[in-house]
């Protein structure tokens, strides 16, 4: 039986018009802000009517263009299906939406399932993020990666950084704000990070904190507690400008369970060794999925 074969300059054209389409969404609700029906899922996790019909109409045309493959998203739920599945984050930085704070970013990604076929290779060995698209309608900045062929801001080639001594190096992080359990793992690196980098950073949009590590204004980039949605998209394109992206425990093909690591490689290896000593193998729980 033949392997499916995905078109991948196919897809990235749909994820860029559909994440478009949600941005103009986002936009208008942004303009009458007060107005937003808010639901609190759980403490500090809030979504409102912009997430909803952000995601309502990248679902309608992935579902319109590709009917063929999965759907998992962040408000709606869904399941891995077919050669492939489509991980949406409508609206990454809600609570910075909310706020009125203008860095949140609209993120879709494709991840190829075991066997399925990439332009000429051989089938995928494992799921691989293969198609990215990390939109900030504020700055106006599309973000896109196709695997195995680059990373672009707005068609310009981007690569990650060239720092290579983290002394020298600027990171990116997001601070337990949800589940608080993990703390103790967290904490020890970050007060190690802010004693051995240049600075650290914490803007509220992990898609847009691996996207900003992709085209170098980072160095680096961790967190944990993330859920897949949130690093799907950013992962390939981080992978894509010459850089790390990683599951802490090193045993998952991208860091779909939410701990994270990324950078270029000599900045990712230093920050992972930072990391392993303050890690419980095993403890630290899976994100929301």
């Amino acid at each position: 039986m033949q392997s499916p074969r995905l078109h991948l300059s196919e897809c990235l054209n749909v994820a860029v018009t559909a994440a478009r389409a949600a941005a103009a969404i986002l936009q208008s609700h942004a303009r009458n802000r007060d107005d937003l029906v808010i639901d609190k899922k759980t403490r500090n996790d809030l979504v409102s009517q912009a997430d909803r019909d952000a995601e309502d109409a990248i679902i309608h045309m992935l579902r319109q263009h590709t009917p063929q493959f999965g759907i998992v998203a962040e408000e709606s739920g869904g399941e891995d299906a077919g050669a492939a599945t489509w991980y949406i984050d409508p609206l990454d930085g809600t609570t910075n939406f909310l706020a009125g704070i203008p860095h949140y970013a609209v993120s879709i990604a494709l991840i190829a399932h075991t066997g399925t076929m990439v332009a000429d290779e051989q089938p995928m060995l494992r799921d691989t993020p293969v198609v990215g698209v990390v939109y900030d309608p504020n700055r106006e900045e599309l973000f896109t990666a196709v695997h195995g062929v680059g990373a672009w801001l707005n068609e310009h080639r981007i690569s990650c950084s060239q720092t290579v001594i983290l002394e020298e190096s600027v990171l990116a992080t997001g601070f337990p704000f949800r589940d608080f359990s993990f703390a103790d793992q967290y904490m020890p690196t970050l007060h190690e990070a802010m004693r051995h980098t240049r600075g650290i950073r914490r803007f509220g949009a992990a898609s847009l904190d691996l996207a900003w590590t992709a085209c170098g204004r980072y160095d680096g980039y961790w967190e944990m507690g993330l859920s897949p949605w949130d690093v799907a998209a950013g992962t390939v394109i981080v992978r894509e400008a010459g850089g790390i992206a990683e599951d802490m425990h090193h045993k998952d093909p991208w860091p779909f369970k939410g701990n994270a690591y990324c950078g270029n490689p000599q900045i990712a290896a230093a920050l992972d060794a930072l990391i392993q000593p303050h890690l419980k193998h095993g403890s630290v729980p899976v994100s929301a999925f």
